[in-house]
């Protein structure tokens, strides 16, 4: 049974709508809970009856945002979500510009690819092309990207505006157990913004190389990060080294951006 600690609670403000308001809750809920939950568990979560908390979930079922296992009875939420982000953001026209590219990025190379954006302290896969080759290593589209540690999350702080940065890193900061070193991190992110790019060992996959580049739109605004996560095999066989990856990378983050409204003389400010 899931603890009340940390679920989301009632909003305050002035105007009441206690149906939708419980419709948000649940929705934040099982985004913390991939797993799925039963109707009770969300009710006991939530410190709801369940009869109250029933009626909502039936209903966004309905709509086809929540499903139910026919198994075990628990609750996920479902990709509506994600297409209906796409539809009304700018993520929709993002991932139409950059999913050709990315396709041929994944061919060129022979690795997989994956395009982050920041949402609130996270990073968030929006799109994604696998390697077309039988051996690759590839992120889902809908997971999430820690900032202060991974590649994608660097470049993302590195060229975000300092403003945005702050609001992004103070995010990511505060649901961690144990400090990060805020030094180390602000030296890195200025590298990373001299050289251009991300390089470096992923964090939690052993013979994984990140590599990573900032996509922008108009007026420099930065938009996403564009990921490869280079897979190491020991026959040698890759179709294209680190090295040669890392720049056609680069080449591929730069036609996106041109396509998004990017200019080469935007320039987004540094910190």
């Amino acid at each position: 049974m899931p603890k009340r600690t940390g679920a989301p609670t009632q909003r305050k403000g002035s105007y009441s709508a206690p149906a939708l308001d419980k419709a948000f809750l649940i929705i934040e809920l099982l985004a913390n809970n991939p797993q799925g939950l039963l109707a009770s568990e969300m009710a006991a979560a939530l410190g709801r009856s369940l009869g109250e908390l029933f009626r909502i979930v039936v209903v966004m079922e309905k709509a086809g945002y929540l499903q139910k296992c026919d198994l075990t009875d628990r609750y996920t939420a479902t990709y509506k979500f994600l297409d209906v982000a796409y539809r009304a953001t700018p993520a929709r026209k993002l991932v139409v510009t950059a999913q050709p590219e990315m396709q041929a990025l994944a061919a060129a190379v022979g690795q997989s690819c994956h395009l982050v954006v920041a949402k609130a302290g996270e990073g968030l896969v929006i799109a994604r092309e696998e390697n077309p080759g039988t051996r690759g290593f590839a992120l889902r589209v809908g997971a999430t990207i820690d900032l202060i540690d991974s590649c994608s999350g660097h470049v993302l702080l590195a060229f975000a505006s300092p403003e945005r940065a702050d609001r992004l890193l103070e995010r990511a900061a505060a649901p961690r157990g144990a400090p990060f070193d805020a030094d180390a991190l602000s030296a890195r992110l200025a590298q990373v913004r001299t050289d251009g790019q991300c390089r470096r060992q992923s964090p939690i996959t052993r013979g994984v190389t990140d590599l990573s580049c900032p996509v922008f739109g108009f007026d420099g605004e930065l938009l996403a990060a564009l990921t490869v996560p280079y897979l190491e095999v020991l026959d040698g066989s890759q179709v294209a080294t680190v090295e040669q990856a890392q720049q056609t990378l680069g080449q591929t983050a730069e036609r996106i951006s041109l396509a998004l409204g990017w200019r080469p003389a935007d320039r987004m400010p540094t910190a």
